[in-house]
């Protein structure tokens, strides 16, 4: 039996009809016909057609030019702590399946909108949870959602020791929200004193700043990526660039490479790379340096190295710079091709929504057509499975990983 519901509504244009039906949860400012009144931003509404049809049910900010963030096409759910638990343990399960038993106490637990969290990323480092919420909507339900996820995986034989949010994020603003970062108060658990705790991944043991690191502290979504790269650098001169903690590095290294140039822009990266390498007993395979990358490229020798990575920042956040992204990538993956030689290898990736597959492939395609060589893939791979990609939802899809020969 359908529920009646108290929600304000929200009449959207045809187009965005149709951008709900495909299965997108956004519904931006443009495509707002009327709302009516008596709602609080955060609250949830109904979004409705011009001719009244229910599309789904979500959260409204009208400071966002993302106006409502859909979380339900079902009319008869009803938003109770019983809907967010079901939720939850959807989410835990498919990482509990996906990652197997090792690698679950080391990933992402909650993918924003992959997951009807609409903002919110939850990323796991054994005993201590990482969150950061950018939407209004799941800043006024966190309370409800923190203690629930902590109980469920309390529940489940995993130890947690607290939930650190991460909230010291610009894109928060957008939202009207303000910047914070610290621990998040679980009643009757006493907080943790220390703010770095330490991982395993892949069999490498990494020491994660949860709170001054990039994000959450550590990207985890290449994960499986990195292990990829460890399979070929097998007696061989390794250059990795933008090697932020070293983890390219490590692996190679970790893989029997003969040796191991490690480069970043940051002293800090750089300075936490080679505490990485020391923890696990492998600074004497790999030599670091703090360089810019665009300078540092022209100046090596051909045949120097015969494996390069390339893992890049995003060099565009938004649709308004990807040309311009482009020719950054290009640049760096035109240098490496330059270098290496006949024979050599290439890992390359982009972590950019925006620069899309088949807009990053060309550039390749023109890269190597420029330095005279061919390319022999080897395998075309994306972000880990704890980061899933809804077809529907192409935000979701983000990472672009090469692997190549070069002939």
């Amino acid at each position: 039996m359908k529920i009646e519901r108290n929600f304000c509504k929200v009449i959207v244009s045809d187009k965005g009809k149709r951008q709900i039906q495909k299965g997108h949860p956004w519904v931006y400012e443009s495509d707002l016909i009327e709302v009516e009144n008596g709602y609080e931003n955060g609250d949830l509404v109904d979004v409705v057609s011009l001719k009244g049809t229910y599309l789904g049910t979500g959260y409204i900010n009208s400071h966002s030019k993302i106006r409502v963030r859909i979380i339900s096409k079902n009319a008869n759910d009803t938003f109770d702590d019983a809907f967010y638990e079901r939720r939850l343990r959807y989410a835990l399960e498919y990482r509990k399946t996906v990652m197997g038993e090792k690698d679950y106490q080391y990933c992402r637990l909650i993918f924003g909108e992959a997951d009807s969290f609409p903002g919110l990323t939850v990323d796991r480092f054994g005993d201590i949870l990482v969150t950061q919420t950018l939407s209004l909507g799941i800043e006024k339900v966190k309370d409800r959602i923190f203690p629930m996820l902590y109980r469920i995986l309390k529940e489940d034989g995993q130890e947690i020791k607290g939930i650190y949010e991460r909230n010291d994020v610009t894109i928060r603003k957008l939202e009207g929200l303000e910047e914070n970062k610290g621990f998040y108060p679980l009643e009757g658990v006493e907080l943790p004193k220390e703010t770095k705790t330490k991982i395993v991944e892949n069999g490498i043991c990494y020491e994660v700043d949860f709170e001054n690191g990039q994000k959450t502290g550590f990207f985890l979504d290449q994960k499986y990526n990195r292990l990829a790269i460890s399979k070929i650098a097998k007696g061989k001169n390794v250059l990795d660039c933008f090697t932020h903690t070293g983890s390219f590095a490590l692996n190679a290294a970790k893989g029997e490479a003969k040796h191991v140039h490690a480069v970043d822009v940051s002293e800090l990266a750089i300075q936490t790379a080679k505490e990485n390498a020391k923890l696990n007993h492998l600074e004497d395979t790999i030599s670091f340096e703090v360089a810019d990358v665009f300078d540092l490229l022209p100046n090596i020798k051909q045949n120097t190295y015969d494996f390069i990575i390339l893992d890049p920042p995003a060099f565009t956040k938004s649709r308004k710079t990807v040309e311009h992204a482009k020719k950054g990538y290009k640049q760096i993956n035109y240098r490496a091709l330059k270098l290496l030689p006949r024979g050599g290898y290439l890992a390359t990736c982009s972590c950019s929504h925006f620069m899309e597959d088949e807009k990053f492939v060309q550039m390749l395609k023109e890269a190597a057509l420029e330095a005279g060589v061919s390319l022999r893939q080897i395998e075309a791979r994306q972000q880990a499975p704890d980061h899933p990609i809804l077809w529907n939802v192409p935000e979701t899809d983000y990472l672009k990983f090469y692997i190549f020969q070069v002939i």
